[in-house]
């Protein structure tokens, strides 16, 4: 596991709740990245934060 507790195997049960893609761990910036919706999800304390809200649009 990472510093921040999250278990990069989590990975396989989790999906972009917008497009219901993969998702892929950035591990510098702590998020979950959905490159076919264009979102960063957050992780804050070893929990990913999966609502849209929360999300940081990507470039």
């Amino acid at each position: 596991m990472s510093e921040a507790g999250f278990d990069p195997k989590m990975l396989e049960a989790l999906v972009c709740p917008m497009t219901q893609a993969t998702l892929e761990y950035d591990a510098e910036t702590q998020e979950l990245i959905s490159k076919a919706g264009n979102y960063a999800f957050p992780i804050r304390n070893g929990i990913p934060v999966m609502l849209i809200d929360e999300a940081r649009k990507l470039d």
